[in-house]
């Protein structure tokens, strides 16, 4: 099955293919169709994975899977949430956000940094599929004093493990995706997948 991945992110897009290789989907980015993102206006990861999914499958007419993820720090009220990817400002990179999320939590000590990453993933045969698969999931972590490692992509080298002993970005590919929020969306994702 040929399948348009409803994401620019390349390091999502390998994350998607190392979970989704036993299956034997073929993934295509939907950069391949000269699609690009529709504005994610949903209240919700859900809402906005489902924005992100319809609108692929509706532009490459194929099957579609798409993600809204992000990061809640429970210090900043469960910031950035759904804003994750533009915490600081529509046109931000990686290292804008990282530095804005650093700077809200400057005086905040490493014991009240608690924070997840969340993700749900949506897969949508048609536009209008009207029973969408649907995976979620969750990683408790903290958020670090200063970035650390240099795998992974967007927060991970802030993103610690609840005993602080790495980051996301000091573990490996496999790690990672055996302890991540987008993991075990798509695992929960991969249990209902058309057989």
């Amino acid at each position: 099955m040929r399948v348009v991945v409803a994401t620019g992110n390349r390091g999502k897009l390998g994350e998607l293919a190392a979970l989704l290789a036993p299956l034997g989907v073929e993934l295509a980015p939907q950069s391949d169709f000269g699609i690009d993102s529709p504005p994610e206006t949903g209240a919700t990861f859900l809402e906005n994975a489902l924005i992100k999914a319809r609108h692929a499958a509706r532009l490459a007419n194929l099957p579609a899977i798409a993600d809204d993820s992000g990061l809640e720090v429970d210090a900043l009220g469960g910031a950035p949430g759904v804003y994750s990817a533009r915490y600081a400002g529509e046109a931000a990179d990686t290292a804008a956000n990282n530095a804005r999320l650093l700077a809200a939590l400057e005086n905040v000590p490493i014991e009240k940094r608690s924070a997840r990453f969340r993700a749900t993933i949506v897969f949508v045969r048609t536009a209008n599929d009207d029973a969408p698969l649907i995976g979620a999931g969750s990683w408790e972590g903290r958020i670090a004093l200063a970035p650390r490692g240099s795998g992974g992509f967007g927060y991970d080298p802030l993103f610690e493990l609840p005993d602080g002993s790495a980051t996301a970005a000091e573990l490996t590919p496999e790690g990672k995706n055996a302890r991540s929020h987008r993991g075990a969306a798509l695992r929960a994702l991969v249990a209902q997948w058309p057989r």
